[in-house]
């Protein structure tokens, strides 16, 4: 088995964690991930408190560890989702882009450990300074919203060498060979969330796993102008890595005048990382996860000579 601070922290028995995305890691897919061996985490943006609480109850059929994950740019309009996961007693919370620090001391209190994504080296010293427990060094080839200034690998390694904490890597990890190389690297493990979208247990709908299984690699964009379009207040900095629609070709580069007359997208956004193109079908869970396991032979190949070029 893999043994990384991850694992033995919250007895995991594969080192990686469902990326909170919200719409999509709901209280079944977090469960599922948990159950079989990973930390499932439910992402939470808007909407009535009871729905978390409600998600929280379904994830905790598993039995095992998971998270909440939570956008700091949002909390401070409701904070009452945060206080039901504390309550709850979730042994992880993701709080991230927006001012983070200020709820810090509030997630310690209630004996819960803070993670917070970062795309920059000196993303990950504020987190320090701010006193987070976990640092998700987020490159920007990763789904959803983020930075888009470093890739994965170069960021890890800067932040690896400069913070002493747990790191977890996330952006273009959906195969056990992703998983391998940042544990080789270092990493405590990876924050994945494209590999999941394609899941029985997502949130999503039939035509979002659809189209998931059905992207290239080079069929996503990062960009702002979803959230333009939809007049959705993000913090500057901060664009999302989605699939590529016409709406995007359209409006791409194209933000100031988007921005001056909002034109909403007519088809749904799909976030989704670079690495939705190692996504090759739906099925369940438990199935992705035992996959990711397999990065314990190659590592075991790698050490012992396997592989010989």
């Amino acid at each position: 088995m893999l043994n990384t601070w991850l694992t033995d922290r919250f007895d995991l028995t594969v080192p990686i964690v469902l990326a909170p995305m919200a719409g999509a890691s709901g209280g079944a897919l977090a469960g599922a991930v948990s159950a079989a061996g990973g930390l499932g985490m439910i992402g939470f943006a808007v909407g009535p408190p009871d729905r978390l609480e409600s998600g929280m109850k379904l994830a905790a059929v598993s039995g095992k560890a998971f998270g909440v994950g939570f956008l700091a740019w949002l909390l401070p309009h409701d904070e009452a989702p945060l206080d039901v996961a504390l309550e709850g007693g979730a042994p992880l919370v993701s709080v991230s882009f927006g001012d983070y620090a200020r709820y810090v001391d509030r997630i310690h209190a209630a004996g819960s450990l803070v993670a917070t994504q970062v795309g920059t080296v000196d993303d990950a010293h504020a987190a320090v300074d701010a006193g987070v427990d976990v640092i998700v060094a987020r490159g920007g080839e990763g789904g959803g919203h983020g930075r888009d200034v470093i890739a994965t690998l170069p960021l890890l390694q800067a932040v690896l060498d400069e913070i002493d904490l747990p790191v977890l890597a996330a952006g273009g990890i959906a195969t056990a060979r992703g998983l391998a190389a940042v544990l080789a690297a270092g990493a405590a493990g990876a924050w994945v969330g494209s590999a999941f979208l394609a899941c029985d247990e997502a949130a999503n709908d039939e035509p979002a796993r659809a189209a998931v299984v059905n992207a290239a690699m080079t069929d996503t964009i990062y960009t702002t102008v979803f959230d333009i379009g939809s007049r959705i207040p993000w913090p500057a900095g901060f664009g999302g890595r989605a699939i590529r629609t016409a709406y995007a070709d359209t409006w791409h580069g194209r933000e100031e005048e988007l921005r001056a007359n909002p034109v909403r997208a007519e088809e749904p956004t799909l976030w989704a990382g670079q690495a939705v193109g190692l996504v090759r079908e739906q099925r369940p869970a438990a199935d992705v996860v035992a996959d990711f396991a397999g990065a314990e032979s190659l590592l075991a190949k790698v050490s012992t000579g396997g592989y010989r070029g």
